[in-house]
């Protein structure tokens, strides 16, 4: 019995979402809170990202506000930016859901090679149309093993 406990717990911790490192209330009587989120580039391992965002238990869709800070926290090498989009329209890293009905954060990573610049953007998208906010957060190269001069 104890055995099946464990299983279950690991199983439920699992689908928790590992990637939530905080949770503030809006109030009291409200149903909001910010949850804020931790990503390591999947790709670009020396950076990491924290994003903010709503969250609205009792509605439908939470709102589109988010922000995002990224930061570089281990090595990033030459091999990890050729592994990644070069495309001016970057590559999605992150998304979660938002609503019921299709609506979706996501964090895209973009790489500007004339400032060496990784560029990683907080958007919403919904089926039919997108939201004007976002957030946008740099990490340059320089002084890391994949600055090229």
């Amino acid at each position: 019995m104890k055995k099946v406990i464990t299983v279950l717990f690991a199983l439920l911790q699992t689908g928790c979402g590992g990637d939530e490192v905080g949770d503030v209330s809006l109030g009291l009587l409200t149903t909001k809170d910010i949850k804020l989120n931790v990503l390591v580039d999947p790709v670009v391992s020396g950076v990491t990202c924290h994003i903010a965002s709503i969250e609205a238990d009792l509605d439908f869709a939470d709102p589109s506000d988010s922000s995002i800070a990224c930061r570089q926290t281990g090595p990033i090498t030459v091999d990890m930016i050729a592994a990644i989009d070069r495309s001016k329209n970057g590559e999605v890293v992150f998304r979660k859901s938002k609503s019921v009905l299709f609506k979706t954060m996501k964090v895209r990573r973009i790489f500007d090679p004339q400032s060496q610049t990784l560029m990683y953007l907080s958007y919403s998208t919904k089926e039919i149309n997108g939201s004007f906010k976002h957030s946008l957060s740099t990490v340059p190269l320089w002084g890391t093993q994949a600055f090229q001069r």
